[in-house]
């Protein structure tokens, strides 16, 4: 049995039907999440805890990670998927999620650095709008690598805002002013370097 497993068994690496690596900012203390079973006696397991994220995660290993302990409550709705008509996890966010109330929104569409279009793809437009937060944020002093690490450790929420309009797709990226420690909107005077900066990488190309 255990060697079917180790052969056929879904990696949970990936965010899979059943749940796994959920790296979802607002699913923490005190949330509440229904994850589907698909298989009879499945076990549940718990990990990778991230003290502040931003959506996507989108440094892969940017989070805030820390060590910690997971008290929870488990109940069983017998054929709730069923019931229910799902088939991948849904949850009720946390109470406590990070309350900003001023942001700058940064937009991206499925067109690549090259110039080419990707169908309807969410993926490159996200890309883009982050990218485009990365470049401003240097004018104010940021390396593009400190600004990388913003993006994936502050609280910054992705969007999907338009999937309607073909060909692009659009993707929103908010950034919230309140964690910095000056302004950091657009203004007549232009951006005033606040910011000594640091360590840069080289961007990757599209592919």
């Amino acid at each position: 049995m255990k060697s079917k497993i180790a052969a056929e068994g879904a990696r949970t690496v990936p965010p899979r039907e059943h749940g796994g690596n959920a790296d979802i900012k607002d699913l923490s203390r005190g949330s509440k999440i229904y994850f589907p079973v698909y298989v009879k006696g499945a076990g549940l397991s718990m990990g990778d805890l991230h003290f502040s994220q931003g959506d996507g995660e989108i440094t892969f290993c940017g989070a805030i990670e820390m060590a910690g302990w997971l008290h929870l409550k488990v109940d069983l709705i017998k054929g709730g998927m069923a019931k229910y008509g799902i088939k991948n996890p849904i949850f009720r966010p946390s109470p406590i999620t990070p309350n900003y109330k001023d942001y700058l929104i940064f937009e991206g569409i499925s067109v690549d650095d090259q110039g080419k279009q990707h169908y309807l793809n969410i993926h490159i437009a996200y890309q883009q709008a982050c990218l485009n937060a990365i470049e401003y944020l240097t004018k104010f002093g940021y390396s593009r690598a400190q600004a990388y690490a913003i993006l994936g450790t502050a609280p910054v929420q992705g969007h999907i805002s338009g999937v309607v309009d073909i060909p692009n797709a659009c993707a929103t990226l908010y950034l919230p002013t309140e964690i910095f420690a000056f302004d950091v909107m657009p203004g007549s005077e232009g951006p005033i370097k606040q910011v000594k900066g640091g360590i840069d990488i080289p961007m990757s190309p599209d592919k």
